[in-house]
Order: structure tokens, then C-alpha cells, then sequence
């Protein structure tokens, strides 16, 4: 047989196997999400309908799995027991977090905290398919766009508002990730162990990563990542470029979605890296012998950074061209999360429990597995940034260290799958393998499983319940409680739109209820918090004009500040009314303070837009200025 061909043809069937994978897992998740909506039902926080039907719909899944596994074990019907995982995988994924928000359109969190800039970003690239910042108007972005384009995709097929896909989109594109991780474990490992592991990851990637719905797709695939990565690097014969390739793709994909888990990810294979050349020169005593290794990892740096390009080139040009901007406070967080070293293993819970197994697994088989290898340089690499990142804080910034977490508990978890199930086949072995201990084993590790998964609805209920507490884009709350005044949102656009007579995304608007902008394409002057502010923005000076503006004492004096901004000039100003005239709250970078974040409000006198040149404009809660002349 030709050299190359077997990987080529291990290759064309995986990848085979993601595209029919893929299929099957969006058409479950369409079809389940439709279902759901179909119904009226109660709250999630004011009922346990919904929580009931879950965890029936959990067990329904778990059952496929045991179908799966079963027929792999015994080696009959292939199909059928891919087609059990995919359904099983993707289903788990669409009830968990479908069945609790059926009652809602919104996704975890609503419209709330970090979940307003993320709506807010998929609502300008559902209106658009061109690369532009969340908030700002003619400046590239500097958020990576993957997760947001594609959503923006979806929601202009399926003719959605950003706001409302991003509930379908979340649950969707994890569904999805959940079988193309299965079928990545399933070309590392047995078929039967990857329908365990990819089970355990998807439940704990739901459980700990979903509320930030773009990095999970990044968490969920992270470990069978590590494990391809070390398949490509520590080889003691050549090949091994289908992993090159894969492992660039993930890279790649990682700086698309999400910056931080990229750095953690080439971090992590450098790490590999060395460890890999260490070895290679200790079995053969040449330098010779890193010469592959090296060129494996510049091949992965260039795939990857090809893909990258696609997100980061237009920032990228405008930065070294030299471009004003101001340094980013993105990095100006450290909650005590940040402060400590994470030990998930020792916490009193299913999930600690098996994070400890697999710390244990790890540091048992580090010398004779190279799964136990990939994943403890991925464990080790964690906990290395997060000293990195406790070191920064002299420096005054930080690495977001905190935000690994639901890594570290998935890659511990999926330690503790194989930490198990070679556990449980060694006692099996060791007490002269008793017919009835297979039983008893699976009947732990079910039992196990169901008890963590029903949970995670409660793991997740405070995002669930603002879901449900916030207004979404209709004006309405899904608790069936008084909304907020993002009710009067839909007035405010009405009488931008009839009086500015231009298309939202040609429109600047000033404004603190910032949420505005996650319901409608407008563009803002100013962003939420200066952590999600792009840096060319130059979010500190905008500011400082802002309070200058404040100061003016005639609409002459204020159209003239408008004309001569360094900016693109408001063309429309959302207020609140207060009892000396308009307000507007903003917020200043206060780290290393704990918050983070200083609100502070200024005042513009009501005066400045007595005049002609100016529509004021009262709704509710708001009076909006427009600038007509």
C-alpha cells in the first residue's frame, strides 16, 4: 500500500463522519427548539414543569449513549451506533438549555452584563456581513468576529433580529460542536470510551462553560485538541501532518472566537513542544532530532495564522499603520477567582469528584499514556498562566487567569472519564473479575452522570433566571412581570429612523442605556465599559469630550464642538431626564480596584438643544435628541 494513503483515508472519513454529524446535530437542535416554542410554558423560575421535562429528556440521551456504547462494544451496527451518539450528544445539549429558556427568547444571562456587548456584536454582524466593531463607527474590530459572523449568518437566513437568534444560535453551534468533538475523540480513541468522554465533557461544558456561549465551542474541543497536538509533535517516526493540520485548524478556529483561549492553546503547544524535544534529544542524542518538531510548530503557527487573518488583519492594518488609539483596559480585571490557583478536585461535588480521579489518572499514567501526557502539559500549562497572571499584576494588568477554569475542569474531567474506566477494568481484574462488578460499575457511573446532569440546570439557575427578568427586544419579560424600560426601545427607534430618514448602521447615537444598541444596529458614540471598548476607539478621550460637552453653554457652542470632534459626531442623543436636565452615566476603569468599574454621571443642560437644529423628543423614561441641521 502507498505510503500516506491509510491517513488520508482516516482523514476523509472523519471528516466525512463531522459533515453527516453535523447534519444530524442541527437537525435536532432545529427540530427540538421548534418544539419547545410550540408550547406556552411556565417560567423556570416560578416552576418545575420545565425542569421535569429536562431531566426526562436527560435520561432519553443518556439511554442513547448506553445504546452506543453497547453496540461498539460488541462491534455490530456502526451506523446506528453513530447515529445513537450524534442524536444522544446533540439532544443533551438542545434540552439542557433549550427546555429551561423555552419560556423565554433570551439566552442565559438575557441581555445583562458581559451578555449586552456579545448581543450587541451579533446584532451588527446579523444587520451586516461586513467586519465592523460592536459599538464603533468606521474603525475595524478588535473582538474576534468568528463566533458573532457566523451567528449573523444564521440570523439573516432565518430573518431574525441578532437579539432573538442568539438564543437558537448559542444552543445550536454547541450542539453541533459537541459531535464534531465526539468524532474527533473517536479517531484518538476507541469508539465506545469516546461516546463516555464526549458525553461527560458536553454535560460539564453546559454546566460550566455555556453561559459564555463562543468560548464553549473553544472548551468543548480543547481536550481531543491536546490530544492531537501531542500525537503531532512527539512522534518517534515522520508523519503525523493530518495532526499538524488539525491542530493548526483548532488554533486557527480558537483566534477567530476567542483571543484569550488561543494564547492558552499556542502557549500550551509550545509547551508540548519543548516537552516533545526534550524527549526527541534524550533518545537519540542529536539536535538533529528537533528539526521536525520545529517545523511542525512553525506549520501549525501558519495554517493557523492564516485562518486568524480572516478576524484580525483589518485591525491589524490600521494599527501599524499607526492609527490613534488608546492602550486597552480588556485585560483590567482580578476577582478573587484570579487571585488563588483553582482546585476543582478537591471541591465537594459529582464534578469534584471526577476531576480528583483525574488528577490522579494523570499523574499515574504520565509516563506511559500519551493521553495522560497531552492532557496533563494542558493541565500543567493552566496552572502556569494562571502564576503568569499573578505575576502581571505588579505590571498592573493581568491574563484573565479566572477565565480558564471551565477548562481545567474539562480536561480533569476527561481525565477522570479515562482515570475510571481503566480504574474500574484494574479492581475488575485484581478481585478476579467477579461477573457482577461490570454491573456494579456501570450502574456508578450512570447513576453518577444523571445526578450531575440534572443539576446543572440549578449550577445554572442565576443565569436562567435573568433570562427570564430581563425585557427582551418585543418589550416583553418572560416572567410576565412589569418590563424594564427597554420597553419604550421600540418608540426610540421609530422616531430615530422617522427622524434621522438613513438606515440604523448610518446613524451615531450617545447614549448610557448602551442595551439599545444590542436591539438596534445603530452605531454608538460611546461603549459600555472601556474593558470592551476597542482601542482605537480611544475610549478615555471620548469620555473627557463627553464631560466637555457638559460644559457648553449655547446650541452654537454645541454644534460647533459637534462639527470639530476627532470623532464621527453623535448624529442622535438618548437621555434620561434628571431633575437639572439630561443625563448620561458612564463608566471609568478604576482597576485594580475590585469592581473594576467606577459609574459616574454627567449632566448636559437642557439649553444646549433649545434651538431649531434639534428635535427633542420625550419616551418614557427618555428624551432623544436628534441633531437635524
Amino acid at each position: 500500500m502507498t505510503v500516506g494513503v491509510a491517513p488520508a483515508r482516516r482523514t476523509a472519513s472523519a471528516v466525512g463522519e463531522i459533515v453527516a454529524g453535523v447534519l444530524v446535530a442541527v437537525v435536532v437542535a432545529t427540530v427540538g427548539l421548534y418544539a419547545f416554542s410550540l408550547v406556552q410554558w411556565p417560567a423556570f423560575n416560578s416552576s418545575n414543569v420545565t425542569r421535569a421535562l429536562t431531566t426526562l429528556g436527560q435520561v432519553v440521551a443518556a439511554a442513547l449513549f448506553a445504546t452506543s456504547i453497547y453496540l461498539y462494544r460488541i462491534h455490530k451496527w456502526p451506523w446506528i451506533a453513530r447515529l445513537a451518539a450524534w442524536i444522544g450528544l446533540s439532544g443533551f445539549v438542545t434540552v439542557t438549555l433549550g427546555m429551561p429558556l423555552a419560556a423565554t427568547k433570551l439566552y442565559l444571562f438575557g441581555i445583562s452584563v458581559d451578555q449586552e456587548f456579545r448581543t450587541e456584536y451579533l446584532t451588527r454582524l446579523t444587520d451586516s456581513a461586513s467586519l465592523r466593531d460592536m459599538t464603533y463607527a468606521d474603525i475595524p474590530p478588535f473582538y474576534p468576529a468568528g463566533w458573532f459572523w457566523l451567528g449573523g449568518r444564521v440570523g439573516n437566513v432565518l430573518g431574525m433580529d441578532g437579539w432573538e437568534v442568539f438564543k437558537p444560535y448559542a444552543i445550536g453551534l454547541l450542539a453541533v460542536t459537541s459531535v464534531v468533538a465526539f468524532v474527533l475523540w473517536k479517531a484518538l480513541i476507541r469508539s465506545d470510551w469516546a461516546v463516555a468522554v464526549s458525553a461527560v465533557t458536553t454535560a460539564l461544558v453546559v454546566a460550566y462553560a455555556s453561559p459564555e456561549a463562543y468560548s464553549a465551542v473553544i472548551v468543548l474541543l480543547f481536550a481531543p485538541a491536546l490530544v492531537l497536538a501531542w500525537g503531532a509533535l512527539h512522534r518517534k517516526a515522520a508523519g503525523g501532518w493530518g495532526a499538524v493540520v488539525g491542530t493548526a485548524l483548532f488554533l486557527g478556529l480558537a483566534a477567530t472566537f476567542y483571543t484569550l483561549y488561543l494564547g492558552l492553546a499556542a502557549f500550551t503547544v509550545v509547551l508540548m513542544a519543548l516537552f516533545a524535544a526534550v524527549l526527541a534529544y534524550r533518545e537519540r542524542k542529536t539536535w538533529r532530532a528537533l528539526a521536525p518538531i520545529a517545523i511542525k510548530v512553525a506549520a501549525i503557527a501558519a495554517i493557523s495564522g492564516v485562518i486568524a487573518a480572516t478576524v484580525w488583519l483589518p485591525y491589524l492594518i490600521d494599527f501599524l499603520r499607526g492609527a490613534p488609539s488608546t492602550s486597552g483596559t480588556a485585560l483590567h480585571y482580578l476577582p478573587e477567582a484570579g487571585a488563588t490557583l483553582p482546585f476543582p478536585m478537591f471541591e465537594f461535588s459529582m464534578m469534584g469528584v471526577l476531576c480528583l480521579i483525574g488528577t490522579v489518572w494523570v499523574a499515574v499514567r504520565f509516563s506511559s499514556s500519551r493521553r495522560a501526557q497531552a492532557l496533563g502539559v494542558g493541565v500543567v500549562s493552566i496552572y502556569l498562566w494562571t502564576l503568569l497572571s499573578m505575576a502581571a499584576t505588579a505590571a498592573g494588568t493581568t491574563l484573565l487567569s479566572f477565565r480558564l477554569e471551565a477548562v481545567l475542569i474539562v480536561l480533569l474531567g476527561s481525565a477522570g472519564v479515562f482515570g475510571f474506566l481503566e480504574g474500574s477494568h484494574a479492581i475488575y481484574q485484581a478481585i478476579n473479575e467477579p461477573p457482577k462488578f461490570r454491573i456494579a460499575a456501570v450502574v456508578v457511573a450512570v447513576v453518577g452522570a444523571m445526578a450531575f446532569a440534572q443539576n446543572i440546570p440549578q449550577v445554572l439557575q442565576s443565569e436562567i433566571t435573568v433570562a427570564y427578568s430581563d425585557t427582551d427586544g418585543d418589550g416583553n419579560r418572560a416572567d410576565m412581570r412589569p418590563p424594564s424600560a427597554v420597553s419604550y426601545y421600540r418608540e426610540v427607534d421609530d422616531a430615530l429612523t422617522e427622524q434621522t430618514r438613513r438606515p440604523r448602521d448610518e446613524t451615531v447615537v450617545l447614549t448610557a442605556d448602551t442595551s439599545f444598541l444590542s436591539y438596534y444596529p445603530y452605531f454608538g458614540f460611546q461603549g459600555l465599559t472601556s474593558h470592551y471598548a476597542n482601542p482605537l476607539a480611544q475610549f478615555d478621550q471620548r469620555a473627557d469630550a463627553i464631560e466637555q460637552w457638559t460644559e457648553l453653554e449655547t446650541p452654537d457652542q454645541m454644534i460647533e464642538a459637534l462639527n470639530t470632534s476627532q470623532w464621527r459626531a453623535p448624529d442622535a442623543f438618548l437621555f434620561r431626564r434628571g431633575a437639572d436636565g439630561y443625563t448620561l452615566r458612564l463608566a471609568e476603569d478604576v482597576y485594580p480596584n475590585d469592581p473594576n468599574v467606577r459609574r459616574y454621571t454627567v449632566t448636559f443642560p437642557e439649553s444646549l438643544f433649545e434651538d431649531p437644529r434639534f428635535t427633542v423628543t420625550d419616551i418614557g423614561p427618555f428624551a432623544l435628541v436628534v441633531r437635524t441641521a
